[in-house]
């Protein structure tokens, strides 16, 4: 009889360390690269940041999260297994995804052709045309544009969401930050409302309209106004947005992220936590992707910027 029952027992738990090894093994791999230290204190904390975001993932049953910190791995590796790959960064003609004449993008574009997911956040939604721009409308559905888009630093009130993965579980939410708009998307669609782009699934999934007085500017470089910008007054503006490309592939753009501080609101926090589960082809919880930050998670790995 007691070689029966420690039989069971023995078998019980092989049964369920396989399974969760087999759980582990079946998380999808994030890696999230934050850009060197930039701006001032609590702006542009990238490495801070990512590393917040991954710990309000470290418990997810959905993906396991690698943060790569300062800008571009030494070691590549890191990336290989990955269903998603983040850029939390410094954009523009340095861009880390410009680099090395052109290999740094070769090498993204095998990925997308994997179908790993490529999201971009903050000043990493910005290139340069004939860098970059193709390959950002394909890969994540838009670009920054120096003196075509805008970067006001204003408080947009989001109430309105798509059904979407991403937006469950978010709140109406209103928040100060730097929100790009009038990006160059795919197809020069204006943003604000779902479009087919070819074979493009184009989705925006935050979207408010910039008033009068955001479109005047002052915009944080140059500082306006552009005439252009002021053209489109009333028109509500895409400030996250996804693709879903026929292949597979999928993008997303986020155009805040200046203020640490926002990552310690919930909402804000949340439809971007949802955002990078979604990128992941992970399953987004029915509320969304629950998490606490605290003054204390806030203060955590600041860049050392001086005061």
């Amino acid at each position: 009889m007691h070689v029966v029952f420690r039989t069971l027992i023995v078998s019980l738990a092989a049964l369920w360390c396989g399974s969760a090894v087999w759980a582990a093994e079946d998380l999808k791999k994030v890696v999230i690269v934050a850009g060197k230290p930039s701006h001032p204190k609590r702006m542009h904390e990238f490495n801070a940041g990512s590393q917040l975001l991954a710990r309000c993932l470290k418990d997810s049953p959905l993906v396991k999260v690698e943060v790569v910190l300062n800008g571009w791995p030494q070691d590549e590796s890191v990336f290989d297994g990955a269903a998603a790959i983040v850029f939390y960064m410094d954009g523009g003609g340095r861009h880390e995804l410009v680099l090395e004449n052109g290999r740094r993008l070769k090498l993204a574009e095998e990925w997308t052709r994997n179908g790993v997911g490529i999201g971009c956040m903050h000043y990493g939604v910005e290139v340069v045309a004939d860098q970059a721009g193709g390959e950002f409308r394909k890969w994540i559905g838009g670009y920054y544009e120096n003196m075509f888009s805008c970067n006001p630093i204003w408080e947009p009130q989001f109430s309105d969401f798509p059904d979407h993965p991403i937006t469950r579980g978010v709140k109406p939410f209103q928040i100060k930050d730097e929100w790009y708009f009038n990006m160059r998307f795919v197809e020069d669609l204006p943003g604000n409302a779902a479009a087919m782009a070819g074979d493009v699934k184009f989705q925006p999934i935050l979207v408010a309209t910039p008033s009068e007085a955001v479109r005047n500017g002052p915009y944080v470089y140059p500082k306006g106004p552009y005439t252009h910008i002021q053209a489109n007054a009333g028109r509500s503006e895409a400030m996250m947005w996804t693709v879903e490309r026929k292949d597979g592939g999928r993008g997303l753009g986020f155009t805040g992220g200046h203020f640490h501080d926002n990552w310690g609101n919930e909402n804000f926090r949340k439809v971007v936590l949802n955002g990078i589960v979604w990128l992941a082809k992970a399953e987004v919880p029915a509320h969304g992707i629950e998490s606490h930050v605290s003054d204390s998670d806030l203060d955590a790995n600041l860049d050392p910027k001086g005061k």
